[in-house]
């Protein structure tokens, strides 16, 4: 469905609305009465459930602004929130800061290739320095760290860009559509402008996110992009005082203590950074559990760390409220008895064909945050003093505001909505 919004100038602005199954949102492209401000307008369905979840957002982005100039500590910054009452209900709106590709559209880019290393440690800090400002500063748990919630300051193709081609942005629907044909004019010419502007790019078809190409084939030249990114989605925050909810994160960047229900905090976070951190250098998951015969996903995804990590040990295997359904008294797997180790540095080697060095600095830097007792896992503070990072000056320890946020102006609270047929 395509919408449209008039504000008070008389402006236009072009939207193209999406929905996905975990976050059921609209996202929209945004121009509105400034001069080059792009910004991205999220709007939450108007269910209850869905208006709640966008109030705990807005609770908690705006703590965040409150704290400190957030546009500078690599999170994502809320410009403003409104409500809009259409046909379906009142939909909570937030207006926040535009940004580019996600850290998954890189690897997907990148064709499932590990990326240069240099590239890692850049996007490693700027993650770090954003989990360091939720953490110490606010007491923040984002709970839900992965590729896709990390984006780029900026779009891979940077034609893409509007801030940096000068150009309105082409809107590409979403994977899933589920509103069948389209019947919107002014879709159909988004859609012929999108084939024409594709079609001048010989071989980019595949640019954002590797359609048509073998994932494991060549991996392309990424030197010349920005691959400085902000932490994004905040629906399923929490403060560290006050977590709300037993089950969190996503599978394959969930911690032990959350399989064991044996209770979180800031360092959850810490574990799930481990995890980008080894997917971005290596295209791989760290973790891909899955059901077999007699053994559940949770007890694969425990018997994949050990094989990983080494035996958990007993105190932390037995005390979570869950233990008893993966471990027996002696802190044994119950259903999966042959575990095969392979520890990080040689599966690096072995696998990735890391360069020895390479692999030892960089499972040095890995192993301690994976560490299965919480409170051993090094902090975000602590990780951006690790030896592995000293040495990338390409990232400064707080990001100047290149965006066009302070650009924005605050009267678009006032900005009306209607839905177009």
């Amino acid at each position: 469905m395509m919408m449209r919004a008039s504000i008070p100038t008389g402006k236009e602005v072009t939207m193209l609305s999406g929905s996905a199954i975990s976050s059921p949102v609209v996202g929209m492209w945004l121009r509105g009465n400034w001069v080059g401000a792009y910004v991205a307008l999220k709007i939450q369905k108007s269910a209850a459930q869905f208006v709640q979840a966008a109030l705990h957002e807005i609770s908690v982005l705006s703590s965040i602004a409150d704290g400190a100039p957030s546009n500078s500590k690599f999170v994502v910054q809320l410009i403003d929130q409104f409500k809009h009452t259409g046909p379906n209900g009142q939909h909570q709106c937030m207006v926040l800061e535009f940004l580019g590709d996600s850290l998954l559209r890189l690897v997907k880019y990148n064709r499932y290739k590990g990326l240069p290393l240099n590239k890692v440690r850049e996007i490693c800090q700027c993650i770090l320095i954003g989990l360091d400002y939720l953490h110490r500063e606010h007491g923040i748990i984002h709970t839900d760290l992965k590729l896709e919630n990390v984006l780029l300051v900026s779009t891979i193709d940077p034609a893409k860009d509007p801030v940096r081609s000068g150009v309105s942005p082409i809107l590409e629907r979403p994977e899933g559509n589920v509103n069948g044909a389209v019947t919107s004019l002014i879709e159909k010419k988004l859609k012929r402008r999108a084939r024409r502007a594709v079609a001048k790019i010989s071989g980019q078809r595949a640019s954002m996110g590797g359609m048509g190409e073998s994932p494991k084939s060549e991996r392309r030249n990424i030197h010349g992009i920005d691959v400085r990114c902000k932490v994004v989605d905040f629906g399923n925050a929490c403060w560290a005082d006050n977590p709300f909810a037993e089950e969190i994160q996503t599978r394959q960047y969930r911690a032990p203590e959350v399989i064991l229900q044996a209770g979180y905090s800031l360092s959850v976070d810490m574990w799930s950074f481990a995890c980008i951190a080894f997917e971005l250098a290596t295209g791989d998951m760290l973790f891909t559990p899955k059901v077999g015969q007699g053994f559940s996903e949770d007890e694969d995804h425990l018997a994949l760390m050990m094989e990983l990590l080494g035996k958990m040990p007993r105190k932390i295997a037995t005390t979570g409220a869950k233990s008893k359904d993966f471990f027996d008294r002696h802190g044994d797997l119950k259903r999966i008895r042959r575990l095969k180790f392979w520890p990080l540095n040689k599966l690096l080697i072995e696998r990735y064909m890391f360069s020895e060095s390479d692999a030892l600095e960089f499972s040095e830097f890995l192993v301690p945050l994976l560490d299965f007792a919480p409170e051993k896992r090094p902090t975000a503070q602590q990780c951006l003093q690790h030896a592995w990072l000293a040495g990338n000056d390409s990232v400064p320890s707080e990001m100047t505001n290149e965006t066009s946020v302070e650009n924005v102006d605050a009267g678009i609270s006032n900005l009306k909505i209607r839905v177009g047929k």
